[in-house]
């Protein structure tokens, strides 16, 4: 199964320079960063190898993926738009 890959530099390329600046500066943002990258790399293994799992496992780790993702964006654009990190 061909399956997308969903790391936060492929999904905001114009925003590569804030992502690494925020995670050298903020341990809340890097700690989120590692999550949403656990999670992700979890999900894509799971599809990738046809790994059996039931459809409410897979679907709650999707919503915690994009829950992550939105959170992290947040961040970013407040960190580009001049917001000190937390």
């Amino acid at each position: 199964m061909q399956v997308e890959h969903h790391d936060l530099h492929h999904d905001f390329p114009n925003l590569v320079d804030e992502i690494h600046a925020l995670k050298t500066e903020s341990h809340h943002f890097s700690r989120l960063f590692d999550d949403y990258h656990h999670v992700t790399k979890e999900v894509e293994r799971l599809e990738e190898e046809n790994i059996p799992v039931d459809d409410f496992t897979l679907e709650d780790m999707k919503k915690k993926r994009i829950k992550l993702k939105d959170e992290l964006y947040q961040m970013i654009v407040s960190f580009k738009n001049g917001s000190k990190p937390a």
